[in-house]
């Protein structure tokens, strides 16, 4: 019974990242949503709120932070992985967030596209969720 709720849990907690992505536009102002799906090489960057646009870039990386600590608690039941996973995300968030702000304000009428992209993309997707997950089952079954 225990078995098949952690699996309802994970089955809601990853429809939760997925309804993030979903509703992207409507729970959050972001105008590089619709510019990366332009021809982005040759454009200038559109008119942004800046405050607005780190605000909700920092909303959705808070949103699957907490989804992603979740599944990981769930899969492995482990405090020692949630404190490292706190401290990974804290440290990863205050250096794409910098880097992120750095693009944004320095960034030319056709260049650092691709660095804003890449850059945008690890804050704004659960990212590291995918990376900590397989890291953390080797290492719990490493250690056996």
């Amino acid at each position: 019974m225990k078995k098949i709720g952690n699996i309802l849990a994970m089955v809601l907690l990853s429809t939760l990242l997925v309804l993030i992505r979903v509703y992207e536009n409507t729970l959050f102002y972001d105008p590089f949503l619709q510019f990366f799906e332009m021809d982005y090489k040759v454009l200038p960057l559109p008119e942004v709120d800046i405050f607005a646009l780190q605000t909700g870039v920092a909303l959705r990386f808070l949103l699957n932070t907490i989804i992603s600590l979740a599944i990981i608690w769930l899969v492995f039941k482990s405090m020692e992985f949630i404190k490292l996973s706190l401290l990974l995300y804290g440290v990863l968030f205050a250096v794409f967030f910098t880097a992120f702000s750095f693009i944004i304000f320095t960034s030319s009428e056709s260049n650092g596209h691709f660095a804003l992209f890449y850059v945008r993309r690890f804050l704004i997707q659960p990212l590291f969720l995918l990376i900590l997950l397989p890291a953390f089952y080797f290492q719990k079954f490493k250690t056996r």
